[in-house]
């Protein structure tokens, strides 16, 4: 048997803002933004070299939008294992990313913590 994960939902304010974060601010690729209603879009975004994608989910009414940014209770969401853990968090700083953990060398590697665009928590790592 084989299964992987191949998509993870991230509940988001605005599909354009959400695709201008992770495509200009992180590197990731548009994968898919098909439109599926006047209020409902299919989109996903992926890193470079992934086959995961986030699906960028917009809310659909007051009880999801109160887990935009918070989906995990302030706990680390997502984890983005990197090659270049400097040539990453630089480019991310340096295109405005917020790091809310300075990087640290770990017995694992080196990670670092960040913010989304709305507050959800992203472990930034490269392993030894």
């Amino acid at each position: 048997m084989k299964q992987q994960i191949a998509h993870v939902a991230l509940v988001v304010k605005d599909y354009d803002e959400a695709i201008g974060f992770y495509t200009q601010k992180l590197n990731f690729t548009l994968k898919e933004d098909t439109m599926l209603s006047e209020t409902k879009r299919w989109v996903l975004v992926c890193p470079p070299g992934s086959s995961a994608c986030l699906l960028l989910a917009k809310a659909a009414n007051d009880e999801q939008a109160s887990r935009i940014g918070n989906q995990t209770g302030g706990r680390v969401f997502l984890f983005l294992t990197t090659d270049d853990f400097w040539r990453d968090y630089n480019n991310m700083t340096g295109k405005g990313v917020k790091f809310v953990r300075n990087p640290v060398e770990e017995v694992y590697g080196t990670v670092a913590v960040f913010e989304d665009l709305y507050g959800n928590l992203w472990d930034l790592i490269q392993h030894k």
